[in-house]
């Protein structure tokens, strides 16, 4: 019976609200909050079979360690410092590392990897790391090579000089290097060197005279593997019931409060309980809406995520995620939600008119005001406090 009355509000609303009002009960509310709660919940599994996220080495929870530890590096100007000139983002640390030669023509910094590494198309795809060339004058330099060691001996290189030379003076340069055979820039000082066992990295410049210049070094990561969210946080997906269930109550409580004060201010004798009820039973877009988005991530290609997106750099991820969005149906799921706060609105207004008697206008008035205060609590001012 209260199943029916639920959704007897979405194709038959007038009747429904009337029922509603003579025998206002919070069973309904309740109810139409476990099926949110149930919906979210497999709308969450859906989208994690869905988002593929890149992994990195090293993994995420570890920040970017090895720009984060001046033990793991050896350098022919001794060992590195730490420097609070860094990258800003949720995979990056808060500092770099600080490589420094005085009147020299030559800098080098080795990094020791403890676990080899598989690169290249059975292994990590890509190479990613951030340098910033600090110098008093305009000098650039003669050589960049990066290289890759298999053995103490064997590695691989790549000329980065390109890279230096068409890059300004003390600014991040973003570098991101495919790896493997995939990559024909990549040579091999020997037979011997193997993609599949890779225990050291290195940068060296050489430069046209001897100068004062210092190089550092921040965000290096190995990526390029994706695998799902199930497959990497399976333990993830039990946060959907309880982040539906908050979300739901918060809604629930401003909607209704909203409407509370603004029929008040509009001298109606209004009833908490009442405008509470009302307004969970028309949160039942919240439900709607979620099977819409479910079924519309169903039917959507796999989502990928790389490091440039996870990495959270304010302006870089940005411009990622809104590549995600263009190439994705999570834009139709935008205006879904849009429509629904529409139609949340026109049941609003329905409850209200028959409550208070109210002109067709004056109540489309009280529920416009009413939930244009509610999403603005809800998409504005909540985050403010949330983040």
């Amino acid at each position: 019976m209260f199943a029916y009355g639920i959704f007897k509000v979405i194709y038959s609303p007038v009747k429904a609200f009337k029922e509603i009002i003579q025998n206002p009960k919070y069973t309904g509310p309740m109810l139409i909050m476990v099926l949110f709660v149930l919906a979210n919940t497999g709308f969450g599994y859906v989208f994690m079979s869905k988002a593929y996220f890149d992994q990195t080495m090293p993994p995420a929870s570890k920040l970017d360690e090895w720009t984060q530890n001046c033990t793991l590096w050896t350098s022919n100007v001794g060992i590195p410092k730490c420097n609070e000139d860094h990258i800003s983002g949720l995979y990056y640390g808060n500092r770099s590392m600080e490589f420094t030669v005085v009147n020299g023509s030559q800098i080098w910094m080795r990094l020791n990897i403890t676990d080899t590494l598989s690169l290249g198309s059975d292994g990590y795809r890509d190479l990613s790391f951030r340098v910033k060339w600090i110098r008093t004058d305009e000098t650039e330099p003669t050589n960049v090579t990066i290289r890759l060691f298999s053995t103490s001996s064997d590695y691989f290189y790549y000329d980065l000089t390109r890279n230096f030379t068409e890059s300004g003076n003390n600014v991040w340069n973003n570098l991101t290097i495919p790896l493997g055979h995939q990559n024909e820039k990549w040579k091999n000082n020997s037979v011997k060197a193997e993609w599949s066992n890779i225990n050291g990295l290195e940068l060296s410049f050489a430069l046209p005279s001897p100068l004062n210049t210092t190089v550092l070094i921040d965000g290096l990561f190995f990526h390029g593997i994706f695998k799902p969210v199930t497959e990497i946080a399976s333990g993830y997906l039990f946060n959907y019931p309880l982040i539906a269930f908050m979300q739901f109550t918060i809604q629930w409580v401003v909607l209704g409060g909203s409407l509370y004060i603004f029929c008040k201010i509009f001298r109606a004798d209004a009833v908490w309980k009442v405008l509470l009820i009302v307004a969970g039973f028309a949160l039942i877009t919240f439900f709607v809406q979620t099977i819409i988005n479910t079924t519309t991530l169903a039917a959507s290609p796999e989502i990928y995520y790389p490091l440039k997106a996870l990495g959270g750099v304010h302006g870089e991820a940005d411009a990622v995620y809104n590549q995600i969005l263009e190439q994705t149906q999570f834009q139709f799921i935008g205006y879904v939600e849009n429509a629904m706060y529409v139609w949340t609105t026109v049941l609003c207004a329905i409850a209200v008119r028959l409550l208070y008697n109210f002109s067709w206008i004056k109540s489309s008035l009280v529920a416009a005001i009413a939930n244009a205060v509610y999403f603005l609590i809800i998409k504005v001012v909540l985050p403010l406090f949330l983040y």
